[in-house]
């Protein structure tokens, strides 16, 4: 037997021969390469028009799944394989599957393509949603992957996603910072009010407008509840509040007014003999 016909002999139990098998991985591998460049193209051109990276994650993922599936079906004559017998398959196995629960699986698809239409948030935004808060690290066809600040990936079925309240942190351009601090029952609140609002006003990153305000909240167990508000930009919310924190604290201090801790007073009786 010759070389050629060692490379042209279908192979025992498999049907076909080497050579088809060669021919296949190589086609394989070039639909592989056709497909991901195709999708390279279509994401370069999606972020030229300025396309939210949500969408074009999306659809590039689409396209890929797509792809692939239809180079294997294109290569698989090679091998010898009927194709339109192996749709015919995959259709029954697809309908079997979906009678045994793959609802969910279209569930979680339809609720990525709406997610990626409607975007109430977009890539980087800061959300909470399900029970998680994180930055939104990305959407895929599945899930979406939530990042928290202590850098842990939480990922989360679309479908979850889109029959859950969605709170956007980062969606507008300025955010208020609410601090709430007690002071000591007989305090001076008129003091206390007007120290608060002059510590605010010096911050830097404190805007000016809308105007920070100082209300009363609460005549509580312990306290008179203050509540401080101001605006500020969305980028500096974490920093803007902890450095209200402290330096209300330090003003108070430098005041005189009291930030009362809990307390309760226990009287003791005689009890009649």
């Amino acid at each position: 037997m010759s070389v050629g016909d060692i490379f042209t002999t279908p192979l025992p139990f498999l049907g076909f021969s080497l050579y088809q098998l060669v021919v296949f991985i190589v086609a394989l591998v070039i639909g592989i390469i056709i497909v991901r460049i195709v999708a390279n193209i279509l994401k370069k051109t999606m972020d030229k028009l300025k396309t939210p990276p949500l969408v074009s994650g999306l659809v590039v993922s689409i396209i890929k799944v797509i792809g692939y599936i239809l180079v294997i079906l294109s290569v698989l004559p090679i091998l010898g394989i009927d194709t339109s017998a192996a749709g015919l398959g995959l259709s029954a196995v697809i309908g079997l599957i979906l009678g045994f629960g793959l609802q969910d699986t279209w569930a979680n698809m339809a609720a990525g393509v709406w997610l990626a239409v409607i975007r109430p948030f977009d890539k980087g935004d800061y959300v909470q949603v399900a029970g998680y808060s994180g930055i939104i690290h990305g959407i895929g066809v599945m899930s979406t992957t939530l990042k928290t600040f202590d850098n842990v990936v939480i990922t989360i079925p679309n479908k979850n996603i889109w029959g859950a309240p969605i709170v956007n942190y980062t969606r507008e351009d300025t955010r208020r910072v609410d601090l709430d601090v007690g002071v000591a029952y007989g305090t001076d609140l008129d003091k206390a009010i007007n120290v608060a609002l002059e510590t605010v006003k010096k911050h830097p990153k404190v805007l000016e407008e809308p105007a920070p305000q100082v209300v009363v909240t609460q005549l509580a167990d312990s306290s008179v509840n203050l509540q401080i508000r101001a605006w500020t930009k969305t980028s500096d919310y974490g920093a803007v509040k902890a450095d209200l924190t402290k330096m209300i604290y330090e003003e108070f201090s430098k005041a005189g007014i009291e930030i009362p801790f809990p307390q309760l007073d226990v009287h003791i009786r005689d009890m009649p003999k």
